[in-house]
């Protein structure tokens, strides 16, 4: 086991990973280096967040292409994290053959994929929208298969899962997929080659250890399949029906979809403001109740193509105001604004918005920690955000794990 494990946490927005980590154990999980950028804003409000409320290791606010090799070989990197969006991955050779493969430039993935080529961190935990498994929609599975097929050649085992915080002791229906890999040489790779694929997924893994799971898949859906070797292959040719939860060994994988074994969610009523604290600004006006009402509603809209062509737009209608006895629905980074996904509640007869700080506690941040910015961007920072709360719990599952992990000759030398 390590006596501290060095963190490097890319695309960190206000610090989710980070703080779900020092939740599980601060004296470990040390952030080393992290970066956070938004190429298009003047203001660096996520950054100023960040840093604010954390004060020690490196802050890297400039764009993560830009970072040379040498800093990330200069690291010790541990434990890579890291919240990625969901891009275009696809591949080609270069015009002149000689540096290989070549993915799009301003996929952020590459950009992990070069961090782990400079550092061989043992573990990576990365997340991002579940339609990751299935994106192009044009060749379903794509992407995620490149992404299996990097970490493959990169010498690691993967396991991934969807979670909906909400099944897990959360306030918020968010389903997001988390990718945990780990170093093939590691004593807890060799112990899970013992383990069949299928007990992995839903006993011996990771995230079976995490967030168990029901023994059987969902309607019998399971399969196992083998990742082309040539990784232009799978992005010309390549598509598959990834499940919702799987392992990846030496480009072997089985998928299933599993269910939560035993559901346990937090309220919505647990975590709103007593209403004596809540200002007047987040009650809605006549108007806007009118317009939500509208918006909340079942419609059927004709609309006109660009070619002249005449149809139909129809959406159901959604509840009208948010249940108080259920979790949150999923936070965008719209809410707040008048749109239909936004939450909108009623307490004692009046109707409202979320303010900031029930955002916080829907993703199990700690009240105010956007405090600083404008509301519509401490709305906006919540709607990127993750649980921090599931991060915490896989945060301890690493730790036992690292816990098991013999102490080399050189790691001994430090601790002495």
């Amino acid at each position: 086991m390590s006596k501290t494990l060095n963190v490097v946490e890319l695309f960190a927005g206000v610090g989710g990973f980070r703080l779900g980590l020092e939740k599980a154990n601060s004296d470990v999980f040390k952030t080393v280096w992290a970066n956070q950028w938004e190429p298009s804003r003047k203001t660096q409000d996520a950054f100023n967040c960040y840093t604010r409320n954390f004060t020690e290791g490196i802050h890297s606010n400039e764009d993560i292409t830009t970072v040379p090799d040498e800093t990330f070989q200069q690291l010790e990197i541990d434990l890579l994290v890291g919240g990625f969006p969901c891009q275009d991955y696809s591949v080609a050779r270069s015009l002149s053959g000689e540096k290989g493969l070549q993915g799009k430039k301003g996929v952020l993935f590459w950009e992990i994929k070069r961090v782990l080529e400079n550092s061989h961190p043992k573990y990576v935990l990365l997340e991002n929208v579940d339609r990751l498994l299935k994106s192009p929609s044009k060749q379903r599975g794509r992407d995620f298969a490149i992404m299996l097929a990097t970490f493959r050649d990169l010498n690691y085992i993967v396991e991934w899962r969807v979670v909906n915080a909400a099944e897990y002791g959360s306030a918020q229906k968010r389903r997001r997929v988390f990718i945990f890999a780990y170093k093939r040489d590691l004593d807890f790779a060799e112990n899970q080659f013992k383990f069949k694929k299928n007990e992995i997924v839903y006993k011996e893994g990771f995230f079976a250890k995490t967030f168990p799971v029901k023994s059987e898949p969902y309607k019998g859906r399971e399969t196992a399949d083998k990742l082309p070797q040539d990784v232009l292959q799978i992005s010309d040719n390549f598509s598959f029906g990834f499940h919702t939860a799987g392992v990846m060994m030496d480009g072997e994988f089985f998928t299933a979809q599993t269910e939560v074994a035993n559901e346990s969610f937090i309220p919505l009523k647990n975590i709103i403001l007593d209403e004596s604290e809540v200002d007047n600004k987040f009650y809605l006006t006549g108007a806007q109740a009118e317009k939500f009402a509208y918006l909340r509603g079942p419609k059927k809209i004709e609309r006109t193509s660009a070619t002249g062509h005449k149809y139909f737009f129809a959406e159901g209608g959604m509840s009208p105001t948010d249940d108080l006895q259920g979790p949150g629905r999923t936070m965008l980074t719209s809410e707040g604004s008048v749109n239909r996904s936004t939450h909108i509640i009623e307490v004692n007869g009046r109707k409202r918005f979320l303010t900031p700080i029930e955002c916080e506690r829907l993703n199990s941040f700690p009240d105010n920690w956007t405090e600083g910015m404008p509301d519509r961007m401490r709305y906006f920072c919540m709607g990127n955000a993750l649980v921090v709360d599931l991060i915490k719990k896989m945060g301890q599952t690493i730790l036992e794990i690292d816990a098991d992990e013999k102490v080399t000759s050189e790691q001994i030398e430090l601790l002495i």
